[in-house]
């Protein structure tokens, strides 16, 4: 039986504070992973749904707030999505149409706290379930609620085209530097560690390498690729709150990649453009990697290690 399956990753930007827009879009780079390449399984950047609001500030500095800020969270808040929700119900229809697995990031709101959450849909079977980011990074710990117990947690599913279940993860940009996060995903059985993110960086190609080599798992993220016409920074100028940056600094350039669990780079990286990166993962070689190191198994030393998680 083959043990073979074909992933995307999607590098591309959020339309402003238009969810119509962004679905549509979603629309149709689905239809291009799955139509041109064959694409079981589609990987959206963090936050695609909402929008990464790179450089506002919301007003906000210690011990103050500009009320231009607070209508800068309005808008944002208004680009949020609840999960379920209308927007969820169209993503679904999506994964249904096009039959493709797709996890993407989104902004979710619930009550009056945002959250930054990743989403699994399955094509038949709709949403099967969300996870909120545990650790928001920096200015994000501002606008977004911080995720729970609940959301350490894995996803067991079935791929379009397969009859074996398998198990996916996706913990969401700098989680990744969360070592007890990303050991927990491993004792999970992650097979694909799927990476929203928005880190452009060169040096997260190393980071990502690295986990696939350390959990020996399929690694698929994709990132952002936003110039400042297409990101919501660009919106609501006039105020006051907007980016400290110029509309010419404001960029998330991209990076996406697909590695493999011996560190070998399948797809990208694709920097400077938007696209569909696609590669075909031999499921196999997750054991393959197996014969030498398992940190959940054999080079665990759970004689001397131990690890506890409230989930």
């Amino acid at each position: 039986m083959s043990n073979l399956i074909k992933a995307s990753v999607i590098q591309c930007s959020t339309v402003k504070y238009d969810l119509e827009a962004t679905l549509e879009k979603m629309d149709r780079l689905v239809k291009v992973a799955r139509e041109r390449d064959g694409s079981q399984l589609a990987v959206f950047p963090e936050a695609f749904l909402g929008g990464y609001p790179k450089g506002l500030n919301f007003g906000c500095v210690v011990g103050e707030r500009d009320p231009a800020g607070r209508d800068d969270f309005l808008a944002y808040t208004k680009s949020a999505i609840s999960v379920p929700g209308p927007a969820i119900t169209r993503v679904e229809e999506i994964a249904r149409r096009h039959d493709i697995f797709i996890v993407s990031g989104v902004i979710e709101k619930a009550g009056g706290t945002l959250y930054c959450t990743a989403i699994w849909v399955h094509p038949e079977q709709g949403l099967v379930g969300k996870r909120r980011k545990l650790m928001p990074t920096g200015s994000e710990r501002l606008i977004w609620g911080f995720g729970d117990e609940n959301d350490v947690k894995v996803c067991k599913t079935t791929l379009p085209g397969t009859t074996d279940e398998i198990t996916l993860s996706s913990t969401i940009c700098w989680e990744n530097y969360m070592p007890l996060l990303r050991y927990r995903m491993y004792e999970l059985g992650t097979q694909l560690y799927c990476v929203p993110t928005v880190d452009n960086r060169e040096v997260w190609q190393n980071t990502m390498t690295h986990i696939a080599l350390e959990g020996r798992t399929d690694i698929s993220f994709a990132i952002y690729f936003s110039q400042v016409k297409d990101h919501v920074s660009s919106v609501k100028a006039d105020l006051d709150s907007k980016t400290q940056n110029s509309d010419e600094t404001v960029k998330i350039a991209g990076g996406s990649v697909i590695i493999d669990p011996l560190g070998n780079v399948l797809a990208g990286p694709l920097r400077g453009s938007e696209g569909v990166l696609t590669a075909e993962l031999d499921l196999d070689t997750i054991i393959r990697g197996k014969l030498d190191l398992d940190v959940v198994g054999h080079y665990a030393r759970r004689d001397i290690f131990s690890m506890s998680v409230r989930s």
